[in-house]
């Protein structure tokens, strides 16, 4: 072997060397910066469906469940609750959720798949306050002799029933939302997503 050829091999073993070295060094300055492009774990689960157990909620109790950063409430309704249902609709603004964008299994008295069950997004549709649950009835609840339950926006007064329906002549301008969502379960719901 020539003196020549010796010192081309060593020149391509340089080179060869150099290049994976310099490979190696583009992909660990690349990733940080590409690892930057997808989306956090908290941006996904922020737009992910939430899924709610029931399991242990008792008649009469409300769960909040987080989603897209919204409280949704989940409250158990028990049969004297249901029973008011009906008795405050000619008081209400739009008793059969006309009014408003709804999912078709939120435009009955109840407005849920599950009569027992309600769930809406906790954020009043007037200037996006969070109402405080008033379940007691007359005068413990704070509200007046004649209340059947509900929930009050403590902002600016409106009042919604115990399927979050909106009375008349309150500033909110429609009944409380309900989210898309579906039952995985008899006890487990999935909010986000529904069948449709």
């Amino acid at each position: 072997m020539s003196k020549d050829q010796t010192l081309d091999d060593n020149r391509r073993q340089l080179l060869i060397a150099t290049s994976v070295v310099g490979g190696a060094g583009v992909v660990a300055a690349a990733a940080p910066f590409v690892a930057s492009l997808t989306p956090s774990d908290r941006a996904r689960a922020a737009g992910a469906p939430a899924e709610a157990d029931v399991s242990k909620l008792a008649p009469g109790e409300m769960m909040t469940v987080e989603w897209r950063g919204q409280p949704v409430w989940i409250l158990r309704r028990n049969e004297a609750m249901l029973a008011t249902l009906e008795e405050v609709e000619p008081l209400l603004a739009d008793p059969n959720s006309e009014k408003s964008i709804q999912p078709p299994y939120a435009k009955n008295r109840h407005r849920s798949i599950k009569p027992e069950y309600l769930v809406v997004v906790g954020i009043c549709t007037h200037l996006g306050c969070s109402p405080t649950p008033k379940f007691a009835k007359g005068d413990a609840s704070g509200i007046s002799k004649d209340w059947l339950g509900g929930y009050l926006c403590p902002c600016h007064g409106s009042q919604f029933d115990l399927a979050a329906r909106v009375f008349k002549s309150q500033p909110a301008p429609t009944n409380l939302t309900v989210p898309p969502h579906q039952y995985l379960t008899d006890t487990k719901i999935l909010i986000g997503e529904d069948k449709a």
